[in-house]
């Protein structure tokens, strides 16, 4: 049992991480209709921005904030330029977005090297505790990202649920034309909408680089995690998107843990049942 519970909690702390990358991307998928493959790639460059900055500064929080803003500037910049040039045309879309990846893959490792790195977390939030569940010793690292997934869920909730933007963005997802109609700036919520979700994506990368670590591969596992929570969730659920990560998140910690030789296809068990199942997605509309 204690072993299990730790296990869980594994769960839920990878699930936190795959939420805050999965968020956005299920919101700039939903509302924008754009493919964006280049999002893990997004969120492996926050994690090596924030080891950088952190590296330099001695200082973890500085790197958090750069690297999310550092990424949230450079998804403005993106949705500007490349996104907004190609709109209309899933295929360039893609394509484009595929060849980012490799562009900031190179990139990362001409500037970082091949060698995996791991983010390491300052004080009290790098040592263990003793939990008051079976005395199971568990990293205090690992707590605090599950905290700040559940703060940053609700702040999003809020902002979808409460204020005038997260209407727009709600309305976007189930009408795009009729909220252009309504006289709504749908390119500058566009832009607002791929910017959080690069901001969100580079955040990750930091506290994901505690726990998973950084090294070369680690965009696509994250892309790839990102997309089934898509599919499992629905597609522009915010709801979905926590539903979605907490599955997928529990579903790889348990098959890594419990069956190793099937670690990796175990991932693909949810997927499958949801589309056989509910196409749309287990929170989502019909027809999206």
């Amino acid at each position: 049992m204690p072993e299990f519970i730790a296990q869980t909690l594994n769960g839920l702390t990878l699930a936190g991480v795959i939420f805050l990358v999965s968020s956005g991307f299920t919101l700039v998928f939903g509302i924008m209709r754009v493919t964006n493959l280049a999002h893990g790639a997004v969120y492996l460059l926050g994690g090596y921005i924030g080891y950088s900055v952190i590296s330099g500064t001695n200082n973890f929080f500085y790197g958090l904030a750069a690297a999310a803003l550092a990424t949230g500037a450079f998804g403005f910049l993106l949705e500007r330029t490349l996104i907004a040039r190609l709109r209309r045309s899933e295929m360039a879309e893609l394509l484009a977005t595929l060849g980012l990846i490799y562009v900031i893959d190179d990139v990362a490792l001409a500037i970082w090297g091949g060698t995996p790195l791991t983010v390491n977390l300052p004080g009290v939030l790098g040592r263990s505790s003793t939990l008051p569940v079976d005395g199971i010793v568990y990293p205090n690292g690992r707590i605090f990202i599950l905290g700040v997934s559940i703060v940053v869920a609700a702040a999003l909730y809020y902002l979808l649920r409460r204020t005038r933007l997260g209407a727009i963005i709600r309305a976007g997802v189930d009408d795009r034309e009729m909220v252009g109609a309504l006289g709504v700036n749908v390119r500058l919520a566009n832009t607002l909408v791929f910017t959080l979700g690069a901001l969100l994506a580079g955040f990750a990368g930091v506290l994901g680089g505690t726990v998973l670590g950084l090294y070369t591969g680690a965009d696509s596992d994250m892309l790839l995690f990102a997309l089934a929570v898509v599919i499992v969730g629905g597609l522009g659920s915010f709801e979905g998107a926590i539903l979605g990560s907490l599955l997928i998140g529990l579903v790889v910690d348990y098959g890594t843990a419990y069956f190793a030789a099937f670690a990796y296809s175990v991932l693909f068990i949810p997927v499958i049942v949801v589309l056989l199942v509910k196409p749309q997605g287990l929170l989502g509309k019909q027809g999206t």
